[in-house]
């Protein structure tokens, strides 16, 4: 068998080179999320628009003699590196859907730059684990459904992740519809520091029957200041709970907001917060005030919307 990531370099075998790939993980951002009903099997079903920022984790992938992983940056310590590790488990499950097409995944070693925050409401594991299985998903396009299936297995973020694009989001998470007409977004993403449990959250709902995310524009949305207007009339249904555990959320909105931010709510399950802004210079501004302001707290100055980039 073939190998999955090797290339054929000046018609060599594809054993002769060991290359090193690279992927950004950008952090995941729900602009809004309704919980609109539950399955028999307990996982929640959702409407939410979702984004990717221009920034995230970093993953660098190495042919190797053994599988490998080695964790690196500010948030490094809070991270697995047992079995329990997301990226492993995409591993194993990559090598699956590739052996269904008669295709082989050599040793890899793996390297991940930890730059967002965990247990955050941003991806997280999910864009790492998202990040690996698109490498692999480059380099044998014939295995993309296996990928995508996989990717459901490793939890409801991951597949939205895989597909990287702004979009709206349906079902547990597998639904994807993207999403077109969408200006670049200037955005700070802030979390205070305190880990947030998704199942915990998702217990503390009062209600999971809301009604779905109103229409979006058909040609949709020409201005920050539309998507402002649109998102108003939308909500995080995570955001109530999620503030009974960390009540710092309503803190950081209030700061966003008080930095001139169109808008602030909480992404995902939290406790990160996103403020929107009319430009990049203003949203940098915001940053470097919060920064100073809060120096315990994460801060994150970029842009998102449309498809993620390759790092």
């Amino acid at each position: 068998m073939g190998s999955a990531l090797a290339p054929r370099v000046n018609g060599g075998s594809a054993s002769d080179v060991a290359p090193v790939q690279q992927e950004t993980a950008p952090a995941k951002i729900n602009l809004a999320l309704h919980v609109t009903g539950r399955r028999a099997d307990g996982y929640h079903l959702l409407h939410s628009l979702v984004v990717f920022a221009a920034n995230g984790d970093g993953i660098t992938v190495a042919e190797s003699d053994a599988d490998r992983l080695e964790i690196a940056g500010p948030f490094a310590a809070a991270i697995p590196s047992d079995a329990d590790n997301i990226l492993l488990r995409a591993l194993t499950l990559a090598r699956a859907a590739l052996a269904a097409h008669g295709r082989a995944l050599p040793p890899v070693a793996i390297r991940l730059d930890k730059q967002l925050p965990v247990a955050a409401g941003i991806g997280g594991g999910s864009a790492d684990a998202a990040a690996l299985l698109r490498l692999v998903q480059r380099r044998v396009p014939q295995a993309a459904d296996a990928l995508m299936t996989a990717a459901l297995g490793l939890g409801a973020d991951v597949p939205m992740c895989l597909d990287g694009r702004a979009a709206v989001i349906g079902g547990i998470g597998e639904a994807i519809q993207p999403l077109s007409g969408l200006p670049p977004l200037p955005m700070v993403l802030v979390n205070p520091g305190t880990p947030v449990s998704t199942p915990a959250v998702f217990a503390g709902l009062e209600r999971r029957d809301g009604d779905p995310l109103p229409a979006l524009p058909d040609n949709g949305f020409a201005s920050i200041a539309d998507l402002a207007r649109w998102l108003r009339l939308t909500r995080n249904d995570l955001q109530a709970p999620a503030l009974t555990l960390a009540p710092s959320i309503a803190t950081v909105t209030d700061a966003l907001q008080s930095q001139g931010a169109l808008m602030a709510r909480m992404s995902g399950s939290g406790a990160t917060v996103w403020g929107l802004y009319p430009d990049e210079a203003v949203a940098g501004a915001a940053a470097a005030a919060l920064r100073l302001a809060q120096p315990d707290w994460w801060v994150m100055a970029t842009v998102a919307g449309g498809r993620m980039g390759k790092a």
